[in-house]
């Protein structure tokens, strides 16, 4: 440990590590993510393994008697989603490297897992290296699976692509399924049955009165209308039973979501769509926020500005690994490098932000004293 490899170097590996599957589909290929980014650490490092939900993950630290509290955590996912044959061939186009999971996010995790191999030896405090292979999946099996395990520390660094700029919020996630029951009559004559389906537009409808899909981006909670579901076939029967899946996104200023307990959140539910159906909340995730005026956060401002960056502050309306480390109060921050396309067929990682990006990494690690 402690060798600075250069950015070229780096690109070498990251050739490699985009050339690995790494999706659900392939699980042996998620092992052989997890193992080429742990070989590039060496030897005389302490590297905890996890399983859960046939998703390997991996917690590494300089040796110790014991698992410490980290100063620091640097948390990394290696796993992508599904993309054509020749998204896993990387190609450079100028400042372009393009490649499934080039942006969201395996060359930043190669920098992360570099910044670790450079300077957990030289640093006052204990710095971890967390590398996740479910991300994309949600993050249950890895990043929350390893902080239902214990880990814990001060304050993280969650790699996820930013453009150098600091995500202090993003939204947290509802997942519900509404379901009107009426009753099954001949399509001929629908005076006698009750229609499900249409008991089940008005509730939707009255939600999205509440909260209307918006045209432009907007700070607060969204509602996705995902899908309408029947389990009737035939066109000349009135559906006695119909299902809606809605994913709501909602940010920590919305208090029909934030900081309530599960069944509270259904009953707000219930109230606004009426009693015509039932509420049932499949997936309820926090959202996430970091102090922006925190030593930390200001630290790590400080040190992407010595770069030339602004290191302005975002808010993301998407989720990360960063609402699970938030739920058990360790500060969270995502901050990668830039890029484009993600999870599209022409994703991209700016190489020319990488240099600035390690750079700014290592004053920030140096910077953060206990």
């Amino acid at each position: 440990m402690g060798e600075r490899i250069e950015d070229d170097e780096l690109l070498a590996v990251a050739d490699r590590l985009l050339a690995v599957e790494s999706t659900a589909a392939h699980p042996d290929a998620l092992h052989a993510a997890l193992d080429l980014v742990l070989g590039l650490l060496g030897p005389g490092v302490t590297v905890e393994r996890f399983a859960s939900g046939g998703r390997p993950s991996a917690l590494v630290y300089r040796p110790a008697p014991r698992r410490p509290t980290f100063r620091v955590l640097l948390n990394a996912h290696l796993d992508v989603l599904p993309g054509s044959p020749d998204q896993f061939v990387p190609r450079r186009v100028g400042d372009r490297l393009y490649a499934r999971g080039a942006q969201d996010m395996k060359v930043t995790a190669l920098a992360l897992a570099l910044a670790f191999r450079e300077l957990a030896d030289v640093l006052p405090y204990p710095l971890g290296l967390q590398l996740v292979t479910d991300e994309e999946l949600g993050g249950y099996h890895g990043t929350a699976h390893q902080v239902a395990q214990g880990v814990r520390a001060g304050f993280a660094i969650v790699g996820e692509f930013s453009g150098l700029e600091l995500v202090t919020e993003s939204k947290g996630i509802a997942d519900v399924t509404l379901t009107a029951v009426g009753r099954a009559a001949h399509g001929a004559y629908p005076w006698l049955g009750d229609n499900a389906v249409l008991r089940l537009v008005r509730a939707v409808e009255r939600l999205l009165a509440e909260y209307p899909p918006p045209a432009e981006p907007v700070w607060r909670a969204t509602v996705n209308l995902a899908a309408i579901e029947t389990a009737d076939t035939a066109i000349n029967q009135v559906p006695a039973q119909a299902q809606a899946r809605l994913d709501i996104r909602y940010p920590p200023e919305d208090t029909r979501f934030a900081g309530r307990a599960p069944d509270e959140v259904v009953a707000a539910l219930v109230e606004l769509v009426g009693p015509d159906v039932a509420v049932r909340l499949d997936r309820f995730d926090p959202p996430h926020r970091a102090d922006e005026g925190s030593m930390e956060v200001r630290a790590l401002r400080d040190a992407v500005r010595a770069e030339g960056y602004p290191g302005g502050f975002l808010r993301k309306h998407g989720a990360a690994d960063s609402r699970h480390l938030a739920a058990v109060g360790i500060p969270a921050v995502a901050f990668g490098i830039d890029g484009d396309g993600q999870h599209g067929p022409a994703e991209y990682a700016d190489l020319a932000t990488l240099g600035p990006y390690r750079r700014a990494l290592r004053r920030f690690l140096l910077a953060v004293a206990p």
